[in-house]
């Protein structure tokens, strides 16, 4: 897929819930190759937190990637306690690009979409294992910040994880 494709990222709106839902199953299932996690006994993997992304609308923001109109992946982005610093600030949450889609920039187009819709304070943390992600958001927050942002390492779930830390 040649990166003159049109990226974009839109609210999720709450018809659409299903298909984030679908869009999490995909996203969970490749992110227990490395988490390790299980499915349930109705064969799919769970996020508990999905359904607050429709009850705390001031809180966390869903949003959908699409790639020339058709849909490519998600985001979620949430307001926490920083860890790096104190004060409150944005999160990714989750971040999803279906294979298809992946190696193509489709990522390094989406992310920075989300960053631009709030200003602020960022972290964006991976777990401990994920040395691809660790390099990919590495990689985008080194470019969107021209180089300004800090990295740590935090104890949290009985791992050390990397947080990328900048403010927009």
């Amino acid at each position: 897929m040649p990166t003159r494709h049109v990226v974009s990222l839109r609210c999720a709106r709450p018809n659409q819930k299903e298909l984030l839902r679908n869009l999490m199953q995909l996203y969970l299932y490749d992110f227990s190759e490395i988490e390790k996690s299980r499915m349930n006994a109705k064969g799919l993997f769970e996020y508990k937190y999905l359904k607050y992304y429709w009850t705390e609308p001031k809180k966390r923001f869903p949003f959908l990637i699409y790639v020339d109109g058709k849909v490519a992946g998600f985001v979620l982005v949430k307001t926490h306690e920083m860890v790096t610093c104190r004060g409150e600030g944005y999160e990714i949450a989750e971040f999803f690009v279906a294979r298809p889609f992946r190696r193509h920039g489709v990522g390094m187009k989406a992310a920075p979409q989300a960053f631009d819709r709030f200003r602020g304070l960022w972290e964006v943390s991976q777990t401990e294992h994920n040395r691809v992600a660790r390099r990919f958001w590495r990689g985008v927050i080194r470019r969107y910040t021209k180089g300004r942002f800090r990295e740590t390492f935090v104890r949290a779930d009985g791992q050390v994880r990397p947080v990328q830390a900048f403010r927009n």
